[in-house]
């Protein structure tokens, strides 16, 4: 059975996105969208309507795009899979914070802690991703 969007409605707050980069088909066909915008315009006019990067699920069943989670400051959402029940999806979480200046760094004023508010310093991460019912992940 071959699906295609069609256009019909506009994208909005929650399924407006820019600079896709890494895309990722699952079992069920839906279309998994991470985005990367340069760190020296995310969130700055004209780019401000985007937001962090982010993930985005475009479903051909239900014909919608949803933006799945949204990124910290600075970073990039890379590499998705997830097990072959799909009940359990990892996604790379890379260089949060790197919006931080040298003088900024240098002074310890740093605009994110992520993953954890009370270290002093940004890590890239992977997270584990499950439904609370333990569904399938996009359904």
């Amino acid at each position: 059975m071959k699906r295609h969007f069609s256009g019909s409605t506009s994208l909005d707050g929650g399924s407006i996105f820019n600079s896709p980069d890494g895309l990722w088909f699952d079992a069920d066909s839906r279309l998994w969208i991470q985005t990367d915008m340069s760190e020296s315009i995310v969130n700055t006019r004209p780019w401000e309507q985007f937001g962090n990067n982010a993930m985005l699920a475009a479903d051909p069943v239900n014909n919608v795009i949803r933006r799945f989670l949204v990124g910290p400051i600075g970073q990039e959402i890379t590499g998705v899979v997830t097990t072959p029940d799909q009940k359990t999806m990892f996604v790379n979480v890379q260089h949060p914070g790197a919006t931080t200046s040298p003088e900024a760094f240098a002074a310890g004023q740093l605009v994110s802690h992520w993953p954890h508010d009370g270290a002093l310093y940004p890590r890239s991460a992977t997270l584990v991703i499950s439904r609370e019912d333990g569904g399938v992940i996009g359904s």
